[in-house]
């Protein structure tokens, strides 16, 4: 069995220019370094809702528990203006100890760090089963990738008892920071309809800017929460105030405002849309309005204490540096995950990613393939028997 290199399969996935949605053939390097070290692969392709159809891998090595699952992603970001990048984007140049390339950190260097340590696990004797759970959607709308694939798994019966999440969870330096929660987010569009007329004719008309204004207000002051475990305090922010008017002498009919929640877990979607709507109505009594709140996903905090340990332990062994356990960022597809097992991310540095002249260090890769190698050993040795 030829030893997997991965520094050598990163570049290989890189070399596929797979901006979301389209795969251009990285998941094709992937199920070929997983069949050979004896994975059974499952590709799937989703395309309802009116999305793009995404393609999608669940690979499974070992029949028993536990079950040790890995999620990630193949698709990227695009690169963005050509000529502003050192070195070509999608040609994976390795240069000074760099492997430079879209992908290389966010996050197909840290996809092949696991393969890697999965062979090692494989040949050293697992008694239990490691899953892969790779979507092409993670960077898109994520309709079609791992929310699908999770409704596959439960009509499969596949299931799983921990999941880690590969995303570049390092902050300045790899394993100073693991990530154990998200935030939670909602997309909202807030519409206040008026009576167009006359600016000299106030009478003649309503304008619906004023309690569109006093509206926001309401929304963001006070707070809506002091913060809570690990979280900071959730957060509104305006994104865009609206009334289509090009005139200066039209009051316009209607004028709205999208603005985005970033919530801990003090607020559920439903209870949050609620508070909404509560400010909303109190801030501008009697105006018409209308509001729409989509949530992307609600917030989650991991309490495992044994599996958190695990991770966090592995970690320091390996790197001498007890990593953060962080709730900070952006949203990823753990918020998924979250609702069939515990999750946690951790990964490579994240310092370079969705930016031009994305890069991680080779040996940063070789070190996480290290780390993902003894969490596998230390995983199946301390989580039992498999289960009934």
């Amino acid at each position: 069995m030829t030893t997997i290199d991965p520094v050598e399969l990163a570049r290989a996935m890189i070399r596929r220019p797979s901006v979301t949605p389209r795969d251009e053939g990285a998941l094709d390097v992937l199920e070929a370094a997983l069949t050979r070290i004896g994975f059974v692969c499952t590709r799937m392709v989703f395309a309802e809702e009116g999305a793009d159809a995404v393609d999608n891998l669940y690979a499974r090595w070992g029949r028993g528990g536990p079950v040790f699952a890995y999620a990630g992603h193949t698709d990227v970001v695009p690169p963005g203006p050509l000529p502003d990048w050192s070195r070509p984007p999608f040609e994976a140049i390795v240069e000074d100890g760099v492997l430079w390339g879209r992908g290389a950190a966010d996050m197909k260097g840290g996809i092949a760090a696991f393969v890697a340590a999965a062979e090692r696990a494989i040949r050293s004797g697992v008694d239990g089963s490691i899953v892969l759970i790779i979507t092409g959607d993670e960077e898109g709308p994520a309709i079609n990738g791992t929310r699908r694939m999770l409704d596959w798994m439960a009509s499969a019966g596949e299931r799983i008892d921990h999941c880690l999440v590969g995303e570049p969870s390092s902050n300045e330096r790899l394993g100073d920071m693991i990530k154990v929660g998200r935030r939670g987010s909602m997309n909202c569009v807030l519409s206040v309809a008026g009576r167009q007329g006359h600016v000299a004719y106030p009478q003649r008309a309503q304008n619906p800017i004023p309690p569109l204004l006093k509206m926001l207000l309401a929304l963001s002051e006070p707070p809506l929460d002091d913060g809570y475990e690990r979280f900071q305090p959730s957060s509104l922010q305006a994104t865009d105030v609206h009334a289509g008017n090009t005139a200066h002498n039209v009051i316009p009919a209607r004028a709205s405002a999208r603005f985005n929640i970033r919530f801990n877990p003090n607020w559920t979607a439903a209870s949050l849309e609620a508070e909404l709507h509560r400010r909303i109505t109190a801030a501008a009594p009697g105006a018409a309005y209308e509001l729409t709140a989509i949530c992307s996903g609600e917030a989650f905090l991991t309490t495992d204490a044994a599996f958190l340990s695990l991770i966090e332990t592995a970690v320091r062994d390996r790197t001498g540096l007890t990593p953060e356990r962080s709730t900070t960022g952006g949203t990823s597809d753990a918020r998924f995950i979250k609702n069939i097992a515990p999750v946690c991310e951790f990964g490579l540095v994240g310092q370079s990613i969705h930016k031009i002249d994305e890069h991680a260090s080779l040996a940063d890769i070789k070190a996480l393939a290290g780390i993902y190698a003894l969490i596998l050993e230390r995983y199946f040795a301390a989580f039992g028997a498999p289960r009934p």
